[in-house]
């Protein structure tokens, strides 16, 4: 299976990143893959205090959250052990990642280190790199723990009608047994798409999917769809849409998918070019953060 992936994961290998003006908050044209196969050049390296707005390929692949029956194996799984902390110079700050000054606080409250992918359900390469955030997560020791922040700065694509869905989902405990599911509607069924998937741009924006119809996804998991509009549109989901946004900003992310660790360290796979090196940087990344902790 993981030599499939590998394959995979070489046969798809550029993706442009979804992004947004980080100057004015403005969104910026991308032009999005109507499905996982899209390739496009990447754009000009980033720099190490002004990474590439949005421009730059993002490898593509594999998947976030596991489904229900994998979840449980992933969960019974005993972890890897922590990988020693050596820097061999593989590694370049400003290059291969970017350092947060100041470091920000987690996306989650947890004692554990934090590897958060910035995304959205309605984000070309992130559907692309899904997958990869399963195999992220499998192979992270058991001091570590993957999360989860939607963005919402493509509000010419419905990308905050995504995080709304995301921030309900989790509220009513059918987020993490959903988020394969969900890829899988907007981008393969299209029932819970934004995108024409016959010519990958943006359909016109009264055929956009309404909370509503999201709330109809998520019936198929036993969510009341009322009760799903009801908490989507709660002031708990609002302060959580807000609070998102202040942290993607502090983190200074400038597209989809980008990873972050312990609010101190962030890349986009696109800057390391494929899957394999996104997961080995991330790991190293990890493994950085406790020697700093072991140092303390």
């Amino acid at each position: 299976m993981l030599k499939r992936l590998a394959i995979l994961c070489a046969a798809l290998l550029a993706l442009t990143a979804c992004g947004h003006s980080s100057d004015n908050g403005t969104a910026a044209p991308t032009t999005p893959a109507a499905t996982s196969t899209a390739a496009t050049a990447p754009a000009a390296p980033a720099t190490a205090n002004a990474p590439a707005p949005a421009a730059s390929a993002a490898p593509t692949t594999a998947a976030s959250t596991a489904t229900p029956a994998a979840a449980a194996t992933t969960a019974a799984a005993t972890p890897p052990a922590a990988a020693p902390f050596v820097d061999d110079g593989k590694w370049v700050e400003g290059k291969d990642y970017f350092r947060i000054d100041p470091a920000q606080p987690k996306a989650v409250a947890t004692d554990k280190i934090e590897v958060v992918e910035v995304f959205s359900y309605a984000c070309p390469a992130c559907n692309s790199f899904h997958i990869a955030m399963d195999q992220i997560e499998k192979s992270l020791p058991a001091d570590a723990v993957v999360h989860y922040l939607p963005a919402a700065f493509r509000p010419d694509e419905n990308w905050p009608l995504y995080q709304r869905a995301f921030y309900a989902a989790e509220a009513l405990g059918v987020r993490a047994k959903t988020q394969d599911a969900m890829f899988d509607a907007t981008w393969k069924t299209g029932e819970t798409a934004t995108y024409d998937l016959n010519t990958g741009r943006p359909k016109p924006k009264g055929a956009w999917p309404t909370i509503e119809d999201i709330a109809k996804f998520y019936a198929k998991y036993g969510v009341d769809p009322k009760e799903f509009v009801a908490v989507a549109n709660s002031f708990s989901v609002n302060t959580k849409m807000k609070q998102a946004d202040d942290l993607i900003k502090a983190y200074g992310v400038p597209g989809t998918p980008t990873i972050v660790v312990d609010g101190k360290y962030r890349f986009s796979p696109s800057d390391v070019h494929t899957v394999q090196r996104a997961i080995e940087l991330t790991q190293w990344l990890v493994a950085k953060e406790a020697a700093a902790g072991a140092g303390k």
